[in-house]
């Protein structure tokens, strides 16, 4: 190289990103409260209104305009279980092209037997409602506690539908799932709902891991999970990003990588578990963990990509349900993680973290943990 060249390239610097901002919340939806909101998230076509999930049953249409009144999408109290505090209307995703394809995908628990149910409801009314009644069963996975259901349902830039499974429940894995294929328990889907398979109403794309193991549920994407309770894509990046709730001591952050082993129950966060010394099973470590006197039960969050606030691009937002504390991660030049504590004065306790129409951060705020009631709040950097 010429040695002007490699002197000019030298004085080239990568600018560090800025610090990470604080916080404060923000009410998106002036004077309105849900029972039990576990999940908020843009409507696809839709810059006007939200979708707030509770737990009982009910999605709703959330205009952001003042004074607005809420409608129902779809109601499905009456066909779940909601016995356990795990349990209920747990996820939703539109269909990437709605409202064209018109196609809401849910996650929800149900009794006798106790199992979740990822399903398709099709079809809306004149007056915007789907149809209950118009449902594709999509997967049933028997579930053997009450706790521990997972998830999210969510669609990834390839078109491909993905849901996190918990690992049945109870407490340290019984059945050790979580190192078990052969379950869909414990892990990440990854499914091709586009068309139908000669016994299955889905297809199996021909690039996930497992396809051509013997004895492997073909539908798994990534394995060795407790509980992901909340993952969702960065929109620049297309990682997707999952917030795993612990057993005693730890709880962790991954980025889910195709045929990834996390660890479960071999270890907890980047700690041994229920390892034998001479167990060399291959694991992929926790981007970031935090032990009990930080939290309880992480709540997986979203990467900021709006336009509003460009200190706070590429910025991973997160917290804990039971401390109410929230986080701020971003991945910095040197493929380093970056956290910062940015948790507000009044503390939130966040049961779900979605993004707005305008790509900022929402999150199901509740004043204390176990409380019925909450609101949907904006994150707001300072």
């Amino acid at each position: 190289m010429n040695p002007l060249i490699l002197f000019l390239v030298c004085l080239v610097q990568v600018e560090p990103p800025p610090p990470i901002p604080d916080i404060s919340f923000a009410p998106v939806l002036q004077g309105r409260s849900y029972r039990e909101p576990v999940q908020v998230l843009s409507i696809p076509g839709t810059s006007d209104a939200i979708a707030v999930i509770e737990r009982g049953g009910r999605v709703l249409r959330a205009p952001l305009a003042l004074k607005s009144t809420d409608s129902i999408f779809l109601d499905l109290r009456g066909r779940l279980t909601t016995r356990n505090s795990e349990e209920g209307l747990l996820s939703v995703a539109f269909h990437p092209n709605w409202p064209e394809t018109d196609e809401l995908y849910v996650y929800r628990s149900r009794k006798s037997p106790r199992r979740t149910v990822l399903s398709r409801f099709s079809g809306l009314t004149e007056n915007g409602i789907l149809d209950p009644e118009k449902e594709t069963v999509l997967l049933e996975i028997p579930q053997p506690y009450g706790n521990h259901n997972g998830g999210t349902v969510l669609f990834g830039h390839d078109g491909m539908l993905y849901l996190s499974v918990g690992d049945g429940g109870s407490a340290n894995d019984p059945h050790n799932n979580g190192q078990n294929i052969s379950t869909l328990l414990g892990t990440v889907l990854r499914i091709d709902i586009s068309k139908s398979g000669v016994d299955m109403p889905y297809t199996i794309p021909p690039d996930n891991p497992f396809v051509d193991v013997v004895g492997a549920r073909p539908e798994i994407w990534a394995s060795g999970l407790r509980n992901i309770w909340r993952m969702s894509f960065d929109p620049k990046t297309h990682e997707l990003w999952a917030g795993d709730v612990g057993q005693n001591k730890w709880e962790e952050i991954n980025i889910i990588q195709r045929g990834g082993n996390y660890g479960w129950k071999l270890r907890e966060g980047r700690h041994v578990f229920k390892q034998d010394p001479s167990d060399t099973t291959t694991v992929i470590e926790p981007i970031i963990e935090y032990g009990r006197s930080d939290g309880g039960s992480v709540t997986g969050g979203e990467v900021y990509r709006g336009s509003d606030h460009p200190n706070f691009n590429g910025v991973y937002v997160y917290g804990d349900y039971m401390s109410g504390k929230i986080w701020g991660a971003r991945q910095t030049t040197n493929a380093t993680i970056e956290v910062r504590d940015v948790t507000p004065e009044k503390r939130a306790f966040v049961s779900s973290f979605g993004q707005g129409p305008d790509g900022s951060i929402l999150a199901c705020v509740f004043s204390a943990p176990y409380q019925r009631t909450g609101r949907i709040m904006r994150i707001v950097p300072q």
